[in-house]
């Protein structure tokens, strides 16, 4: 079963980062604001990869290892690293990389189904494909990565 890929207009607008030796990107419009590493407070009882709590500005919310939570190596935070805050759904959620790479416009063509190799838990929870130049880049389904923290936040 392959995922459609929604887009409008003809072109996507993407930030990309780094997790260990790959890398990601997502929906710029899901992007509230990209911040530096901040230490977190921890919450017990919760998955490995929610790192626990950030205050913004009067709003707790919550930060997740996306390198932990895509099953890789947990991140180890430094001047490099990046909180993205992501609106989903109206629900705040900071994701913890190893740093912000670009921004770039790209276009819907570009963008290729994941695929069918890869077991359907895992592609869901990637939109696509990027085919750059040099490097592929997994463009994230948001919705689904962070689905977890979302129906807990609800």
């Amino acid at each position: 079963m392959s995922m459609t890929i929604k887009q409008s207009g003809s072109h996507l607008e993407i930030v990309s980062f780094h997790l260990g030796d790959q890398e990601f990107c997502i929906d710029i419009m899901a992007i509230r604001e990209i911040r530096g590493w901040a230490p977190v407070t921890p919450m017990p009882h919760t998955p490995a990869y929610v790192l626990g709590l950030i205050n913004l500005r009067g709003a707790v919310i919550p930060v997740i290892d996306m390198a932990c939570r895509l099953g890789m190596k947990m991140t180890e935070p430094s001047e490099r690293s990046a909180i993205i805050v992501t609106d989903i759904g109206g629900k705040l959620v900071g994701l913890l990389v190893e740093q912000v790479s670009d921004m770039m416009t790209i276009k819907n063509d570009d963008l290729q189904p994941a695929p069918e190799i890869i077991p359907e838990a895992q592609r869901a929870f990637c939109r696509g494909i990027v085919a750059l130049e040099k490097s592929m880049v997994c463009f994230l389904n948001l919705d689904t990565v962070i689905a977890d923290e979302l129906k807990q936040a609800a």
